[in-house]
């Protein structure tokens, strides 16, 4: 299956949505790389920025490992479950999940933020390394470190990846993760430097509210989008094998009546 444009627009806007709900931890975490810093580069900014890019360069980079594997694992669960039927459950399963960040975004579904827990165990283990680079000395640092904090549990990047292990194969879950992170990166990049006035917008209602009401509009379309390329495909798959089965009989007619001929010979 192949991802259309409009797919990867709309991970690239549920990217984007993100900021909402990131942008305090997302902050913290450039915050803590940033003042880390020796003073002779956070006093230029183009050489913070660099660091920041590194950094964000690394956790996108995991975003995409992260949709590669969850790609390549749902395209082999939904084989094992049903070839015709497994698809369209992830699918489902994904739009669950997206509709339950939407709502909480809007404030209708506060509870849905316990997700972030199923990353937790991971999370404990892989903690500690990314504290080990701090502080960073070199982008190379800033490039791991994101790597690492890019697996920092999150609801959104859930979303995301739920979306990513629907999509039936590892390069599709690695587009969809890849055009999430890029969605991300205008408010990661600029959080040093605009991080309380995206702070503020963070805390604004109706935002949350519009970007919630987006992520369920995706939500929707995803179902929708599958169910009519499932029916799509199924009505295909009735015509050939209607073809097949008149080419057949059409091949056998022939041998019938040649043989009927023979035998009144």
């Amino acid at each position: 299956m192949n991802l259309s444009e409009f797919s990867i627009i709309s991970a690239f806007l549920l990217g984007l949505a993100s900021t909402l709900h990131c942008v305090g931890m997302c902050g913290g975490i450039i915050g803590a790389l940033s003042f880390g810093l020796p003073e002779h580069i956070r006093s230029h900014r183009w050489r913070v920025m660099s660091y920041v890019s590194a950094y964000n360069i690394g956790r996108v980079t995991s975003y995409g490992v992260i949709g590669a594997l969850m790609g390549f694992f749902g395209a082999e669960l939904f084989a094992s479950i049903s070839p015709d039927y497994g698809h369209r459950l992830l699918s489902w399963l994904a739009a669950i999940i997206m509709l339950g960040i939407g709502l909480y975004l809007a404030g209708a579904f506060p509870w849905f933020v316990m997700i972030e827990k199923l990353g937790a165990p991971l999370w404990t283990w892989l903690e500690p390394a990314g504290k080990k680079l701090l502080p960073v000395k070199t982008p190379a640092h800033a490039m791991l470190f994101g790597m690492i904090w890019g697996w920092l549990p999150c609801g959104m990047v859930y979303a995301a990846l739920a979306w990513a292990t629907a999509s039936g194969s590892a390069v599709d879950g690695l587009q969809l993760m890849l055009a999430f992170g890029v969605g991300t990166l205008p408010a990661t990049l600029t959080a040093g430097i605009f991080a309380g006035w995206f702070t503020v917008l963070a805390r604004k209602r109706i935002l949350r509210v519009v970007a919630g009401v987006t992520i369920i509009v995706m939500a929707v379309w995803l179902t929708w989008s599958n169910e009519f390329s499932g029916v799509h495909d199924h009505s295909q798959h009735d015509m050939q094998d209607h073809s097949q089965h008149e080419h057949s009989s059409h091949s056998i007619a022939p041998k019938d009546h040649s043989e009927h001929r023979h035998m009144q010979h």
